[in-house]
């Protein structure tokens, strides 16, 4: 059991955010406060503290007294802002801090070649680290791209309704990917072992796979032939470039997919193979691909 209790989530009412959010709510083990911009419009379930914000360096050490822990799960936006929770965190005698990761890994160099947005993310890994002889732990959750999320909202690029892929290279490439589930048992597993997971960057997966094999198992469960677009890791980079270039951040969306399906030299996208995977740690399951198909399509 954690000897963790109140917990303070910064971005909860994002994408990540949110399941994070009603994922500790389901485990009944903790005291939640969702910390919300002052402007903010967002809704919590009942039953979450909710404390409103103006994020300067008071309020926010105001804010957070009397939390055990703080879950960053800002976006890209806020990224650049979380040296300052971390700040207020320690000062307010919080015991430990889990950063916005949840995503690719930002241990990995190629990641950081092919999306530069996340060296902010690494910059607060590394301040962490200057942080734990204050006496503030951290845990960084690498989950690469979520799953089962991935093909409810085609971020993936699999459109479910229309039965069309996107398949970058060759398909062949291995990949792991984590489902919601798995996500928020990390985080909370990860709370109820603090001393194993503590001060340490870990790797969580629910499924090793590949483009063209999550192909097969949506043709297998819709009993449709999926009409593919071919397309190569080059073509996506340098529609990225183009894309942010002019503004659009579609551009690092397009990034994104590219630290799971690019072909780029060394990259570590099979968390498989990571000395750091924490899924026997944390007693994650995995699933099989078909069965987070099924899951997902419902016929």
């Amino acid at each position: 059991m954690s000897f963790f209790k109140n917990i303070a989530i910064v971005g909860a009412s994002g994408t990540v955010g949110r399941i994070i959010l009603d994922g500790l709510i389901a485990s009944s083990k903790f005291n939640i406060t969702a910390i919300s911009r002052q402007d903010s419009s967002a809704v919590f379930p009942t039953g979450v503290t909710v404390r409103k914000t103006d994020f300067t360096d008071v309020d926010l050490l105001d804010a957070f007294k009397g939390q055990d822990v703080v879950i960053s799960a800002l976006g890209a936006g806020g990224f650049t802002e979380q040296r300052k929770l971390v700040d207020a965190a320690l000062l307010a005698g919080v015991k430990h801090f889990l950063p916005s990761e949840f995503s690719a890994s930002v241990e990995d160099e190629t990641v950081l070649q092919l999306q530069p947005l996340f060296g902010q993310k690494k910059a607060v890994i590394d301040y962490l680290r200057s942080k734990e002889s204050a006496g503030l732990t951290w845990t960084g959750i690498a989950t690469s791209g979520l799953f089962d999320w991935g093909l409810e909202t085609g971020f993936l690029e699999f459109d479910i309704a229309k039965h069309t892929a996107t398949i970058w290279d060759d398909g062949n490439k291995r990949f792991t990917l984590t489902n919601k589930k798995q996500l928020v048992d990390a985080v909370v597993s990860a709370l109820e072992h603090h001393q194993e997971t503590r001060n340490r960057y870990i790797y969580v997966y629910s499924v090793e796979t590949s483009q063209n094999e999550i192909l097969a198992s949506l043709e297998k469960k819709t009993g449709v032939k999926w009409a593919v677009t071919n397309t190569t890791t080059e073509e996506q980079i340098a529609e990225a470039g183009k894309l942010l270039s002019g503004g659009d951040f579609n551009g690092a969306f397009i990034l994104v997919r590219a630290t799971v399906y690019g072909n780029t030299a060394r990259s570590r996208a099979d968390y498989t193979k990571e000395k750091d995977v924490a899924n026997g740690i944390l007693g994650l399951e995995t699933e099989t691909v078909q069965a987070t198909v099924d899951r997902v399509i419902k016929v």
